[in-house]
Formats: C-alpha cells, structure tokens, sequence
C-alpha cells in the first residue's frame, strides 16, 4: 500500500517519541533483568510493532520496505534487544508465510503475530550448519497426513516465548543441497520438541536465543510452507528483507552512538577546553557521521528498489556487509572518545559496543555477504 508521506512520518514520529520516552529510560532495566519488561511488551502491541510488515487484511500494518527501514532506522536508537522480540514476527519468523503461505495459514497465523499474540521464531541453524546452511540435517519424514520431524537447531532467537517455529528441514533425503530443503510452521505445544537453557551472550541481554530440538515431532502435513523442496528458496527470500533490516537498524544504532559520543565530548574537558574542540576527536565524528549517512542512502535506495519488483539479492548484501561494519567501527570510536568512562558499563556505549557485534554474524555472516555479492557479480558477467 502507498501512503502519503504525512502519513508515515507521524508514524516514524510516533515511534521515535516511544523509544526516546519509553525504550531508552528502560535500558538498563532491560539489561539487568534479562528479559522485556512486561508492561513495555504490551505499549508495543498496542503500538503495532508486532505487525509492521503483516499485510492489513491480516491485522498488520503492511509498510513497505522503504517504509520499514525508516521504522528500523528509529528502533536502532535503543537497545536492539528491544527490537528483537517484536522483529521475528516482522521479519523471518512470519515472513515465509506472507511469501508462500496458504490462504488457510494465512488467515489462522498472520492475525496473531501482528496482534502480539503470538510470537514466532525461524530454526534454521543447526550445530553443524550455519553459514553452509544448506547443509543442514534436520529431517521432515512424510509420515500419511504428516510428517516427522528430527533433529537440533541452535541459536534460534525468541525460541523460550516463541508460540511457532518456522522450521527449515530436509524431506529429500537423495538431495543434499538446497533443493531437498522444505519448510513447516510448527507450533509450540507440538509433542516431541525440547528447548534448551537459555543462551549466555557477551551482548543483548534481554533479546533470548536457544537450542530447539526436535525428536519424532509430528507435524501436520498442511503445515508445508509452499511445496516440497521449496524451503530454501523461500528462507534466500526472507533473509534478503531481513539483511536490509538490519542495516536499517544498523544506522539507527550508529545515529544513537554518534550523539552519545558528541554530547560527551562537549561536556569532557581536557587540557582547558571541551575534547570535542581536538581535531582527532572531531576526525572520529566525522568519520562516523559519514559513514553512517553512507549506509542510510544505500539502504533506502536498495529498499526502493525492492518495492518496485526489482532483484536486489547483490544490493541487499553489500548494504548488509557495509551497515554492520560501519556500526561496529561507529561503536569503537564512540567508546574511544569516551576514553576510560567508556569502558564503564554505567555508559550506554559499553553495552552498545559489545550488542552490535553480533549484527556481522547473524543473518549472514560478512564474509557470506561477500560471497554472495562476488558470484552474483561474476554470474552477470558471464
């Protein structure tokens, strides 16, 4: 749907008055106890965050890409744990079901992730399959009207509330590769699914991630996403959106760190006058703020080019690799102007730098966006 641009910037308004009024004061409380403050989770609900990419004839909101990056880029000002529990139900726990969903899924999950509802998680890594994804050995045996489900998948964010798993599994067993891949909505209370402890991550605390495991787990044969065979494919889909979105998020951390960096060095004084007044802590600001515009453009423009229907596989890639290492080179020197207060968890920039370090490993490692980029270049060669 297109909306008029009044529109979408009383919502970017909306939500940036929340995360400053709302999400910020509540960082540290976050961080402490782990977990989302439950009256937090339901100003979110009632915002809409839950449904921000959910198609309007199923509750949701339905933004457009261009439309979601400017929301991300407004939730990356806070701790991206906020972000999480509210990301999978836009992003790659719901997203193969608005791609490839029956009508009949549609209408029974759709309408209870963009609610709040219900929360979903996407189980794709496994022990030994990350980067090679494709490789992974969870199997889907057709079974009469079902099939069964086996195997272990690791690092599956919002997994301990997740009420479904979209699950990536192999129903080819002859098929190694991606094509014997075919994805299932299965939900929580399904026999023969354990969840393991609780992750413990040197960031984001308060954004949970566990093992999911899966032995003899029967599930509905109309639970298939799509065809057999087609799970890949749709999860390549899903995480071209998702990589855009974190490089949305990506800059609106960058913003974040940028102006905590900035406010501290003019009020630190060194040697008579504000740091901010020393040419190599101003090269520092510099540097990030021209990077991070750098990474704004690129995933707006991208973003654009995805609602008009174009292929942005290559696109969506090079703004991942480049917005999520931006950050982390943002977050350094956000603590380095700091300088030993930095190191101090009583500084938001502590925890910042050590939460965005993940924003290069999931979803694709960097050097997988380097990959991809560098054979999609040499196949248009070719």
């Amino acid at each position: 749907m297109i909306r008029d641009q009044e529109t979408i910037n009383q919502l970017v308004d909306l939500i940036e008055r929340f995360v400053r009024e709302r999400l910020v004061p509540n960082e540290e409380r976050l961080a402490e106890e782990g977990k989302l403050p439950e009256d937090i989770l339901e100003e979110m609900k009632a915002l809409g965050l839950f449904g921000l990419t959910i198609p309007e004839e199923y509750g949701g909101l339905g933004l457009t890409m261009e439309e979601e990056i400017l929301v991300a880029i407004a939730l990356g000002r806070t701790s991206p744990a906020f972000r999480s529990i509210m990301g999978t139900n836009n992003g790659i726990g719901s997203a193969a079901v608005v791609f490839n969903g029956t009508e009949a899924q549609k209408q029974k999950y759709l309408p209870k992730y963009a609610s709040g509802e219900w929360i979903s998680c996407f189980c794709l890594t496994e022990p030994d399959a990350g980067s090679d994804a494709a490789s992974l050995k969870t199997s889907a045996v057709r079974d009469g009207d079902h099939y069964i489900l086996n195997g272990t998948k690791r690092y599956i964010t919002n997994a301990k509330v997740a009420h479904t798993f979209n699950v990536m599994a192999r129903t080819d067993p002859e098929n190694k590769g991606a094509r014997g891949i075919s994805s299932f909505i299965v939900e929580r209370d399904t026999p023969g699914i354990t969840l393991g402890s609780v992750d413990k991550k040197m960031g984001q605390s308060g954004s949970m991630t566990c093992d999911v495991i899966f032995e003899d787990c029967r599930v509905p044969a109309d639970n298939l996403i799509g065809e057999e065979g087609e799970g890949f494919i749709t999860a390549m889909k899903v995480l071209d959106r998702g990589r855009l979105h974190i490089s949305g998020v990506s800059v609106g951390v960058a913003e974040r760190l940028i102006k905590d960096a900035l406010e501290y060095a003019l009020q630190r004084k060194q040697f008579g006058k504000p740091i901010a007044e020393q040419q190599l802590i101003q090269g520092m600001l510099a540097d990030s703020q021209t990077e991070t515009y750098a990474a704004k453009c690129m995933t707006l423009e991208t973003a654009r080019k995805r609602d008009n229907g174009e292929n942005i596989s290559t696109e969506s890639s090079a703004c991942k690799l480049f917005a999520t290492e931006m950050v982390g080179r943002v977050a350094d020197r956000a603590v380095q102007i700091h300088g030993g207060a930095g190191y101090m968890s009583e500084y938001a920039v502590e925890r910042f730098y050590r939460d965005v370090r993940l924003f290069r490993l999931y979803e694709g490692t960097s050097q997988i966006q380097q990959v991809i980029i560098a054979r999609n270049m040499m196949r248009e060669f070719s």
